[in-house]
């Protein structure tokens, strides 16, 4: 198993895994070394392209976007989702986790799903590709978008489904929105780490997408929390550029040839 991965593991009980998205080279860059993980989420569909889901988003838009998220990254994990419907069944989740690893050079490959994807993860694991899974709201699969774990027959299947990945070889789960008690019995039952995203702090780590935590996204859920309004700062800066524009302040003579 690469180092990295094994170094992530090894946070589990010991230290809190930091996570979050980026779609490009520039945020790559800024995030990276902070995060114990950068990845590349489907999400980009909705928050850049404004997809009605991420089961829009393609293969190749994932591996461009990867591209340019590697070159700023040195140091933390990088991980890929696979997007919808290409991994299917064991033949095409390989080709597909193998065309994403060749062309974006990532850690790991990130896919959704329980004991349906139990055989499509084991392939995968065999042939020595990192995966991280996926559990509780699937954005890939769910019509409606409530948070998981009020049934009782809902937490036995995730509970089981956490278990069988780790069996299977995943060497993380993601936890998203599920309810608190269910994050800590999973994160206590399973000996690999759990990233949160609406999950509680009872996950191993937490993850979020970046644009919703610098404010740049206009998003009111509940479990994102903003440090930054990054909205308002940019607004600012592009207002003053256009009174300095109308005044011919600038360019100057310094910005000139």
């Amino acid at each position: 198993m690469k180092k990295k991965i094994l170094n992530l593991i090894n946070k589990k009980n010991k230290s809190r895994i930091v996570s979050l998205t980026a779609y490009s080279k520039n945020i790559a860059s800024i995030l990276d070394n902070i995060c114990d993980i950068v990845l590349v989420g489907d999400s980009l569909g909705s928050v850049l392209y404004n997809y009605k889901s991420t089961r829009e988003v393609s293969l190749n838009t994932m591996i461009e976007h990867s591209k340019s998220v590697r070159m700023g990254i040195k140091k933390s994990l990088m991980v890929v989702d696979m997007p919808h419907n290409t991994y299917r069944n064991s033949k095409e989740a390989l080709k597909n986790a193998k065309k994403i690893i060749l062309k974006t050079r990532c850690d790991a490959v990130k896919l959704e799903g329980g004991k349906k994807i139990y055989n499509i993860v084991k392939t995968l694991t065999k042939n020595n590709i990192s995966v991280m899974g996926h559990l509780g709201l699937l954005p890939q699969s769910d019509k409606t978008f409530k948070f998981k774990g009020k049934k009782s027959s809902e937490r036995n299947k995730i509970l089981n489904d956490a278990k069988l990945l780790e069996s299977a070889g995943v060497f993380s789960i993601v936890l998203e929105c599920v309810e608190t008690t269910l994050a800590k019995k999973v994160t206590n039952q399973i000996s690999i780490p759990t990233i949160g995203i609406g999950a509680s702090n009872n996950c191993d780590g937490q993850i979020l997408v970046f644009d919703d935590l610098i404010g740049l996204n206009p998003i009111d859920v509940r479990f994102v929390k903003k440090y930054s309004n990054i909205r308002k700062e940019i607004k600012k800066a592009v207002s003053n550029y256009s009174k300095e524009v109308k005044q011919k302040k600038f360019p100057l003579k310094k910005h000139s040839y």
